[in-house]
């Protein structure tokens, strides 16, 4: 095909000059069929599809194909039928004698007729939209998937992003209190697909039951929610762009953090420093559209949602409790009770009752058993011979002088030392760390090896009185000296 300076020449010598199409054939060295056709047109008329005439070989089996396609709509994406795969199924289930061309021809007429056509859409203010999204990041020098909630006011275009460990219930909620208090106030409606997070299920006549946690969530901040079509991301378009913008803006390249919080906090930065800029189509900044919004929002409640999943379980006679397939230890003293867990995005706490029984910080790994030594401290005081087999002491860092104690105990005592011992960790229960090792270090240096004089020393250092263990602190008291016994001795007895 020729361009258009060779259709203005040509043109303009047969034309404009009078010349013959015979001559301009010559002259140009185009055949003249072409000549004509350049004539009739003042620039390239580029290529025209002519109508599709009728296959009557193909005709009996359109009705195959469009079963095909139209069941292909519920595959997922990349599991769908490639033109030569339904030619494939025509011909072999079929008995198709036809060519390729032909259903290739078919197929993608029938994918541009069936291709979806959208309206624009008007966003008044005071509304919201949300959906997670996922990347890959290096958290604390493990490169890991993270999923990020994404919160966007449409009307705005002002947006929230908070990344997590996982696209859990506590993340989605912890997502939304953090968002709520970033913008400062509550959307009037929120958005969303139909995820699990929030959509327990979605019975015949349409209607969503929403699952207990996300009715909680509502409840507290009284916003409408609204949920897209299954399968129909385009529903809430806003949001799904600002899901690929988070990904390639502010997590390109892999970022680098030392901990979630970090990571966090860098992207509540990005999202700042968008405020200020003035979007396409736009006259204002997102800063003073987000005027707009705050306007018509609801006002931020006077407490702060609890953003937790709660689960009732029961200790077992190990003293753990189990969730999300990961052992919590509790005190002995609740074994075989039923407690209720709370799972927060950061730690797990287990209640009895109204009582918090148990903190731990949360495990993201799997089949995972999570300790707090002093928790099992009152059961080996009965059981020192589990001593040391114990798996919630295996790993514990104590100071020195906590294993210098227990040589001293159990060679003063022996198999006594070893309970002795485990009175002096227990009072780790009630005094600090720190406390305990000044007193057992105090113990050592004075020569008084027992779980009494520790605890002695440690409440004399607490209420800043002498110890009653060094006769150096007491000079008016007489001083004792004790002689070695000898045979000798004992011949007074015997004359006797």
């Amino acid at each position: 095909m020729y361009d258009v300076e060779v259709y203005a020449q040509v043109r303009r010598f047969c034309i404009a000059e009078g010349n013959s199409i015979r001559h301009a054939a010559r002259f140009f060295g185009i055949s003249r069929t072409t000549i004509r056709k350049i004539l009739t047109y003042y620039e390239p008329p580029g290529y025209r599809r002519k109508d599709r005439v009728a296959r009557p070989i193909l005709g009996p089996y359109v009705g195959v194909i469009d079963h095909i396609l139209e069941s292909d709509k519920a595959m997922p994406k990349k599991q769908r039928h490639t033109a030569k795969r339904v030619f494939e199924r025509l011909r072999d289930e079929h008995g198709y004698p036809g060519k390729y061309g032909a259903v290739k021809e078919y197929v993608r007429d029938y994918r541009q007729v069936s291709r979806e056509m959208f309206i624009p859409l008007h966003h008044p203010p005071g509304h919201g939209q949300a959906d997670f999204g996922e990347a890959l990041a290096v958290i604390g020098g493990v490169k890991q998937k993270i999923h990020y909630l994404c919160v966007m006011l449409p009307h705005s275009d002002d947006m929230f992003v908070k990344a997590y460990p996982a696209e859990t219930t506590e993340a989605f909620l912890d997502g939304h209190v953090s968002a709520y208090s970033y913008f400062g106030g509550v959307p009037r409606s929120m958005l969303y697909d139909n995820t699990k997070l929030a959509v327990a299920r979605i019975t015949g006549d349409g209607r969503r039951q929403q699952t207990r946690a996300f009715t909680a969530l509502q409840s507290h901040y009284l916003f409408e929610p609204r949920f897209g079509r299954p399968g129909k991301g385009n529903d809430k378009g806003k949001v799904e762009g600002l899901v690929g913008y988070a990904r390639r803006n502010f997590l390109v390249p892999i970022p680098r953090a030392d901990s979630f919080d970090s990571l966090n906090n860098h992207l509540e930065e990005q999202c700042r420093m968008r405020r200020d800029r003035v979007l396409r189509g736009q006259k204002d900044t997102v800063a003073v559209r987000l005027e707009r919004d705050l306007k018509v929002f609801f006002p931020l409640p006077p407490s702060v949602f609890d953003a937790c999943d709660k689960v009732a379980t029961r200790v077992s006679s190990l003293s753990l409790v189990r969730y999300k397939n990961n052992d919590y230890s509790v005190p002995v003293a609740y074994g075989h009770r039923d407690v209720i867990v709370k799972g927060y995005v950061d730690r797990v706490v287990i209640l009895h009752g109204n009582q918090i029984i148990a903190s731990h910080e949360r495990s993201w790994n799997k089949e995972d058993f999570i300790f707090d030594p002093l928790h099992y401290l009152p059961l080996l005081e009965q059981k020192t011979g589990a001593l040391d087999q114990a798996a919630p002491l295996q790993g514990w860092e104590l100071p020195d002088v906590f294993s210098t104690l227990r040589r001293l105990l159990e060679a003063r005592l022996g198999k006594k030392g070893k309970r002795e011992y485990v009175q002096v960790l227990r009072l780790l229960e009630t005094f600090s760390m720190e406390q305990v090792t000044h007193a057992i270090a105090e113990s050592i240096r004075l020569m008084a090896i027992s779980f009494d004089a520790v605890k002695h020393i440690l409440l004399c250092h607490i209420e800043r009185r002498t110890p009653r263990l060094d006769l150096a602190n007491w000079p008016h008291l007489p001083k004792a000296s004790v002689r070695t016994t000898r045979a000798t001795d004992y011949v007074t007895l015997v004359s006797s």
